[in-house]
């Protein structure tokens, strides 16, 4: 009887192109406590300690309406870098509510005044004077490659992990104190998608949303 042999994934089997002169490359921080599968799909979360968040009153705000203090730390692991906008929508006697903008104006929820926003960033508007609608603050985000590690992609997360940002050419596994350094591909490829590692139990519709996240970094996942 003829004996079957299986092959495992080859490590970086799923690329078919990528950019001239390695720029379709880096080397990935890879998170504590992470076991990376070659070929398989990464997410990216910042380090909150590690991002500078700063905030500030638009000059054109009523006069002493009120100040927004953040939180420490002061932003969540699915922080991006750039400017948050605050903006008042509703205006009420001793209260009020405004809507918080990611930097690509995306609206990521509502904070109330006198209550915590605790979600990719933190922070408590006080009231002085009422609020008036379009009463805004900004929170400006520094945090750049070094302030983010990578993560396997879960399509179940809510930290940050959900979003698939790269592939992992290698495979990885990391101690609970040590993060370590694996070749990645963050731009510019097309990859075959038969021979990505994906999560297992992931549906069709997560595998569609993950394609078009690669899809803004101009990685293209081929059938």
């Amino acid at each position: 009887m003829p004996q079957v042999l299986t092959e495992g994934r080859r490590p970086g089997e799923a690329i078919m192109s990528e950019a001239n002169f390695h720029r379709s490359r880096e080397n990935a921080k890879i998170a504590f406590s992470q076991t990376i599968i070659p070929n398989s799909l990464l997410g990216r979360k910042a380090v909150p300690a590690s991002v500078v968040a700063t905030a500030a009153a638009d000059a054109g705000n009523t006069a002493g309406s009120g100040a927004l203090t953040l939180a420490n730390p002061a932003v969540s692991s699915k922080v991006k870098d750039g400017v948050y906008a605050v903006i008042c929508t509703e205006p009420a006697a001793n209260a009020g509510t405004f809507e918080v903008f990611d930097p690509s104006g995306k609206s990521i929820g509502k904070a109330t005044v006198g209550v915590a926003f605790t979600k990719e960033i933190k922070f408590t508007i006080a009231d002085a004077t009422d609020f008036v609608a379009g009463d805004r603050f900004t929170v400006t985000v520094e945090a750049d490659g070094t302030d983010y590690e990578y993560v396997a992609y879960d399509p179940t997360a809510t930290d940050g992990a959900e979003v698939p940002v790269a592939y992992s050419i290698y495979g990885a596994t990391t101690p609970a104190d040590k993060n370590v350094l694996v070749a990645i591909i963050a731009r510019e490829a097309e990859l075959n998608g038969n021979c990505i590692a994906w999560p297992a139990g992931i549906t069709l519709g997560q595998k569609a949303d993950a394609t078009q996240e690669l899809e803004k970094r101009q990685i293209i996942l081929r059938n």
